[in-house]
């Protein structure tokens, strides 16, 4: 069974960044798609980002250029970057995993706000 636990949300200004981590439990961390997906007040949840195995990246249109999906596989871990956060990238935040099934994180909590 494959276990995602999200850190790293909380509250940031306008123009300020956030790091969240996404930790996997289970075995073949390399073998699977890693992603974030994020959910605004009152919106259904969205794409955000993915990594590949071998590292390729994509991005939602509104994140690219600020956000950057990151993966250690020695630690089992993927990490979404976010700069120039603005009051529309309000959400919570959850880490994907793909590979033969999908399993989904808890969720956390990131607010944009002055």
């Amino acid at each position: 069974q494959v276990h995602l636990v999200e850190s790293g949300g909380g509250l940031v200004q306008p123009g300020g960044s956030l790091r969240l981590s996404c930790a996997f439990s289970g075995s073949i961390f390399s073998s699977y798609v890693m992603g974030w997906y994020r959910q605004p007040p009152g919106k259904q949840r969205e794409w955000v980002a993915d990594i590949m195995s071998a590292g390729q990246t994509n991005y939602r249109v509104s994140v690219k250029g600020r956000f950057t999906i990151s993966r250690d596989n020695a630690k089992n871990t993927v990490y979404l970057q976010m700069n120039s956060l603005k009051p529309e990238d309000t959400a919570v935040y959850y880490c994907r995993a793909l590979y033969r099934e999908i399993y989904w994180g808890q969720g956390t909590q990131v607010t944009v706000s002055s």
